[in-house]
């Protein structure tokens, strides 16, 4: 470990992650209504309803996305651009349970993340419900 990570790196990695989900959400969706203009009415209005519901649905995609790869590998692709890595505050990877939380807290309620702009050990809300830090590793 090299230090906490700051706003920027923790901010841009966010962004890159948010991006990517995004994407893979949009392209998801995209694919549904091919396949729903396809199959018939039913499907069509199966469809209308998940595009309907995705600015809610893509909140909850992030979280699941950033608790897997916290939960297995310590950081998301984004973290793992701008070389940063959560880890407990023992100093031990982040578990499933922790992992979900601390996605969801962020996830929901990301203006929680600038409480690291006034905490000494760059912790946000998320980090101090679910005892973690994000760390500079390299």
């Amino acid at each position: 470990m090299s230090g906490y990570a700051g706003l920027v790196s923790r901010g841009l990695a966010y962004l890159i992650d948010a991006v990517a989900v995004a994407l893979l959400a949009g392209a998801g969706v995209t694919v549904l209504g091919m396949v729903a203009s396809v199959v018939g009415p039913e499907a069509r209005d199966l469809a209308r309803l998940v595009v309907s519901g995705y600015v809610l649905f893509l909140p909850a995609l992030l979280a699941v996305y950033c608790a897997l790869f916290w939960s297995l590998a310590g950081r998301t692709p984004g973290m793992a651009v701008v070389g940063v890595r959560v880890v407990r505050t023992d100093g031990r990877p982040v578990g499933w349970l922790g992992a979900s939380i601390r996605g969801v807290l962020l996830a929901f309620f990301p203006i929680g993340a600038l409480w690291l702009l006034i905490d000494r050990r760059r912790q946000a809300v998320h980090d101090k419900v679910v005892g973690t830090y994000v760390v500079r590793v390299g």
